[in-house]
């Protein structure tokens, strides 16, 4: 079956924060960000992320690879290369991709017993 693409090949998430604390199990109920990315078309979309911060340079390409066809979930938390992205700062990501992916932002807040869970499409970005 032949899939068309959708999407865009840059996305900007501009509110990135993962809460310094948890409660309840882990690893489910962790506080976390994570983008989600489908990835409809035919072809694997090779993603490069770059973590921008407030008070110092950016860093990345985190890389990762969506498989044609298929949907992605990476929490934000288990990214290592080049370096960890800390709960309790503020950061913004910039997602390039070879093809043509969707993102969504998503944010767990469990520092309380009433958790708190954000979703929002990132901006797609014609550049």
């Amino acid at each position: 079956m032949t899939t068309q693409a959708i999407g865009a090949t840059t996305w900007v998430v501009a509110d990135g924060y993962i809460p310094p604390s948890s409660t309840g199990p882990a690893p489910a109920m962790t506080s976390h960000d994570s983008i989600c990315m489908l990835n409809a078309g035919d072809d694997p979309a090779h993603v490069a992320v770059e973590v921008f911060y407030t008070d110092r340079e950016p860093v990345g390409p985190y890389e990762l690879t969506v498989p044609a066809r298929r949907a992605h979930h990476q929490r934000i938390n288990d990214l290592r290369g080049p370096e960890p992205i800390l709960p309790g700062v503020d950061y913004c990501l910039v997602i390039r991709s070879d093809h043509p992916i969707v993102v969504q932002h998503t944010r767990l807040d469990s520092r309380q017993a009433e958790n708190a869970l954000m979703s929002t499409i990132a901006y797609p970005s014609s550049r």
